[in-house]
């Protein structure tokens, strides 16, 4: 996939040479863009559970898989009715650890969109 992933660390996440100190969402069409966290945030008072708002917005027709990096010790987590979203637009949910999931992004094919959570 473009663009490619070279690197994530605590905190960071290097894509396509740039390193970015935030979540990120890469779309359709190769843009990386900041997480909107604060939709997940201010349904369950945590960025670390994926809520419905948030699924909404990153997810795009079109997309046939979207690969989530949990964070690099895996803390993300979706929120059930965020799964069942995905599901009923028909959009495979990759979910690993940010490492993995740059991985798993780095070799995937296909119209896919990902977000990546950079901390815990």
């Amino acid at each position: 996939m473009t663009p490619t992933i070279g690197a994530t660390s605590f905190g960071s996440i290097t894509i396509a040479g740039r390193v970015y100190d935030h979540d990120v969402v890469i779309r359709l069409d190769g843009e990386v863009k900041k997480r909107k966290k604060k939709l997940s945030k201010r349904q369950s008072g945590t960025s670390h559970v994926v809520s419905l708002d948030e699924a909404r917005h990153i997810f795009q027709p079109s997309a046939a898989r979207l690969i989530i990096g949990t964070g690099q010790y895996g803390a993300l987590k979706l929120s059930e009715e965020a799964r069942d979203y995905f599901r009923k637009e028909s959009c495979e949910l990759v979910t690993l650890p940010t490492p993995e999931a740059a991985e798993a992004w780095n070799q995937a094919e296909g119209p896919a969109i990902a977000m990546f959570h950079v901390t815990c």
